[in-house]
């Protein structure tokens, strides 16, 4: 089945699984490129829910990586594909799937490493890009970057399979590393952010390109674990930071229309209104220890509703959090905007950054207050200990607040996709200064839709 965009392009879906828990995983061990690791029970059984996840979409090729622990995972969920539905496509191998490369570590305990090799497990923990270590092959010894080398891998990978699968569904299994490489080059994040991205053990993702890599890409989930019956990534061992749940309103009247809505303060509908109540669902067992959201309607609204389970969190609001001012464009539809302003809509998608809305603002404005909002919720959170905090915004602000926290330019704001009621989450494991964690982005399963976000029309 071919893909369609809402500008009728075509649009190549990649679903993108970790293996299962493996021996080596419950051993805190290195795995690397050994093929020493085997699924565990738990990891069969949640590669089983994988397939059960799945069996709603049709895949037109599955690649995994040869190493048995991802192939058995991509064995298991095949089995379930063809159980639903009684066909589907092939398991191919590739090796550009293979783990990171990490010879000098490989096999040894994760404490091991820490005890032995003190200043480069401190180089891999704060700049794995930095990170080199010698390896042997057909040319003799050399050193080598493993985190540049396998974004270079990954690379490779794409450029094989994006050519081959123009407009088709493509299921991927690989491993932790390869999978945040791959990721990570699709949205142009960089190497020095390598820890920035969390997979899950049968965690999904899902991407979708519009073309070849460097073409428009967009994220719409990431790490989704609901499947196994896991709310949310578990927090690290280590974690002695804040976790940010951050959700995007429920939807508007304005938002069904496809109206401009910006600063003008539209008010929730039914759905938006359910779409709430389902978040509040989703999140009832979560522990929240603080709330804050944009001061509108429609943030203010869905974040009320998240917390009627939290009786004792008050809601407190940021300015800075507002959605952006499309200035002249508010409460027009497209037509009308593409009628008044000639080619700007085309721009607004393709060169985000570079537009100032009649008016309104630029992308750069909405940077520099959201960013200043969410610093101030980390840090006061921080200050008071808390742990868990719920912030509700809007598309705008939350997806350059995504690219904030990955370290990307306005330039890639269309790179990630914010559902209504959909949620992200965000950890901050070493404070302020260390760097932040998507574990996970876009969780849109409490809303109905299964695996893909289904709040709004269009893929990319």
């Amino acid at each position: 089945m071919k893909h369609l965009d809402r500008g009728g392009q075509q649009v190549t879906r990649i679903i993108i699984v970790r293996h299962g828990q493996s021996t080596y995983n419950i051993e805190k061990r290195i795995q690397g490129r050994s093929d020493a690791s085997k699924l565990t029970e738990k990891g069969r059984n949640d590669a089983v829910r994988v397939g059960k996840a799945l069996n709603n979409i049709s895949f037109n090729a599955i690649y995994t990586s040869p190493l048995q622990r991802a192939k058995e995972t991509a064995e298991i969920i095949h089995q379930e594909l063809i159980t639903n539905s009684g066909q589907s496509a092939a398991i191919q191998t590739s090796d550009l799937l293979m783990e990171i490369d990490l010879p000098s570590w490989v096999g040894m305990l994760s404490t091991e490493v820490k005890e032995k090799f003190p200043e480069d497990y401190q180089i891999w923990q704060e700049h794995p890009d930095q990170l080199q270590m010698p390896l042997k092959d057909d040319k003799g010894t050399r050193e080598y970057f493993p985190v540049l080398a396998l974004y270079e891998q990954a690379r490779q990978f794409w450029q094989e399979i994006l050519q081959r699968h123009q407009g088709e569904t493509v299921l991927i299994v690989g491993h932790n590393g390869i999978n945040r490489a791959m990721l990570a080059t699709a949205l142009s994040i960089s190497p020095s952010r390598y820890h920035s991205l969390q997979q899950s053990n049968c965690g999904i993702s899902v991407l979708n390109f519009s073309g070849g890599l460097g073409d428009p890409v967009q994220l719409e989930s990431m790490n989704q674990t609901q499947h196994m019956g896991e709310i949310l990534p578990s927090l690290r061992p280590n974690h002695q930071g804040v976790r940010l749940l951050l959700v995007r309103h429920g939807e508007t009247e304005w938002n069904r229309q496809t109206r401009f809505q910006g600063q003008i303060d539209v008010p929730l509908n039914d759905n938006g209104r359910q779409q709430s109540q389902k978040a509040a669902q989703f999140l009832q067992n979560v522990e929240i220890d603080f709330a804050v959201s944009s001061p509108m309607q429609r943030p203010k609204e869905t974040a009320e509703i998240i917390l009627q389970p939290h009786k004792n969190v008050n809601l407190e609001f940021q300015d800075g959090l507002r959605e952006i001012s499309h200035g002249l464009w508010e409460g027009k539809l497209e037509k009308e905007i593409e009628q008044e302003f000639p080619g700007e809509l085309h721009r607004w998608r393709i060169m985000p950054a570079e537009v100032q809305m009649p008016e309104g603002e630029n992308l750069q404005q909405v940077w520099e207050r959201s960013v200043a909002s969410w610093q101030s919720i980390v840090q006061t959170a921080l200050a008071k200990h808390l742990k868990t905090g719920l912030v509700v915004a809007h598309d705008a602000t939350n997806k350059t607040l995504l690219c904030h926290v990955l370290g990307l330019s306005a330039e890639q704001f269309w790179n990630f996709r914010q559902g209504n009621g959909a949620v992200s989450v965000i950890d901050y494991p070493s404070g302020l200064n260390g760097l932040p964690i998507l574990q996970a982005m876009n969780i849109t399963t409490h809303l109905g839709g299964g695996v893909l976000d289904k709040t709004a029309a269009g893929a990319l």
